[in-house]
């Protein structure tokens, strides 16, 4: 089958996320989901959550699937989730909380069932900061544990951090720990997506950066992207594709200087000095995207709180082929202002989700981008 392309936005997602409960031992600074300690009680059932995942699989693509939360390993039976997902042709994606659930054995459990890769988060370089984001002494202890942990079952990893005030000036720290974190082989650290955050959630609480800085924070990341053995993408922040262009690179190559490995999804990559992102430039919240909450709600991403229907009333095909809401997303000639005139719309377009946090419409500009339009030029930011 050719390469999931732009052609396939409008009929099927290439990413699709699943959270299986709201369930977590941490209380993140930043949770989207303001998870708890137990289930909700409207938690879907074992039974409609195998229906749900034998939905995706009938995309006329199947795309690929991470089990999210709150924390995947809250859930009884996730490994049976998992499994009938493989079983399906999904390719599966776990990320577990840093908690005392995340043991050996429990990842070793992942990888039996068919985990081909595991997203771990970590929000600082040592501890002090780390452990304040999670809101968990010993996180960032277990945090390492679990790298490690991958390296010895060969998992890849992916590390995701959430950027905000608080430690983005931490940035070069980061690269430099996540790089010593790398394993050889197929297992280790592969990708580092860098999230910024959307203020919604307990993200209310949290403080984002402000537009100027994210150029920073973009020279920072392509400078690692050159000089580190992981790749580095971004979340909610698609206008780093932009900032990639105009330096004259190419956001789907990025270079792998030092060895040869598999992509996030253990997919070997050619040729072996550069990995392929999977994913073709304009991706964004509900193009491309598709989330589903726990209690069956679906969603353009799990940023979005727009609701645009209820599995298993509502078919997860459907919705992503022909809700408004989505059809709107997918063509960024219906984004307003500044983001619906940029030349860059179609590789970039703007975090829909922090438009509809901060405009309450997510059609409107990203306004968190100070790019002039046409001029190749950013705009002067007052200090």
């Amino acid at each position: 089958m050719s390469p999931y392309s732009s052609a396939d936005f409008n009929i099927n997602p290439l990413m699709f996320y699943y959270e299986v409960t709201q369930a977590c031992g941490l209380v993140c600074k930043h949770c989207r989901a303001s998870a708890q300690e137990q289930p909700a009680d409207d938690e879907l059932s074992t039974d409609t959550a195998l229906k749900l995942i034998e939905q995706v699989a009938s995309f006329p693509r199947k795309p690929n699937i991470c089990f999210t939360g709150g924390d995947p390993l809250k859930r009884a039976d996730i490994f049976t989730l998992i499994e009938h997902a493989v079983k399906q042709g999904l390719s599966v994606a776990l990320t577990p909380s840093a908690t005392p659930l995340a043991t050996y054995e429990a990842l070793a459990k992942a990888k039996e069932a068919g985990v081909q890769a595991l997203g771990i988060s970590l929000d600082g370089p040592d501890a002090e900061v780390h452990d304040a984001f999670r809101g968990f002494a010993g996180s960032f202890a277990k945090t390492r544990e679990m790298i490690e942990a991958a390296k010895k079952l060969q998992i890849p990893v992916q590390i995701n951090t959430s950027i905000t005030q608080r430690n983005f000036n931490l940035i070069d720290d980061l690269a430099e720990y996540i790089a010593a974190c790398c394993g050889e082989g197929s297992g280790g650290v592969m990708m580092w997506s860098v999230f910024f955050l959307i203020p919604v959630g307990r993200g209310l609480e949290e403080k984002r950066i402000r537009a100027a800085d994210y150029e920073t924070v973009f020279e920072t990341l392509w400078h690692h992207a050159q000089t580190k053995p992981f790749a580095v993408k971004t979340t909610e922040a698609p206008h780093y594709r932009r900032f990639v262009l105009r330096q004259g690179g190419n956001p789907l190559d990025v270079p792998r200087p030092f060895r040869t490995q598999t992509d996030v999804l253990g997919k070997r990559q050619n040729p072996p000095e550069k990995i392929r992102s999977r994913a073709p430039l304009g991706i964004t919240d509900g193009r491309g995207i598709m989330f589903v909450s726990h209690n069956g709600t679906i969603y353009p991403a799990g940023f979005l709180p727009v609701a645009c229907g209820q599995f298993p009333k509502d078919s997860l095909v459907d919705v992503y082929q022909r809700h408004p809401v989505f059809k709107a997303l997918q063509n960024p000639d219906n984004f307003k202002g500044r983001c619906g005139r940029c030349e860059y719309r179609y590789v970039c377009g703007g975090s829909r989700s922090r438009a509809y946090a901060v405009f309450g419409d997510y059609l409107e500009s990203e306004p968190d981008c100070n790019y002039v339009i046409g001029q190749d030029k950013l705009y002067k930011m007052e200090s």
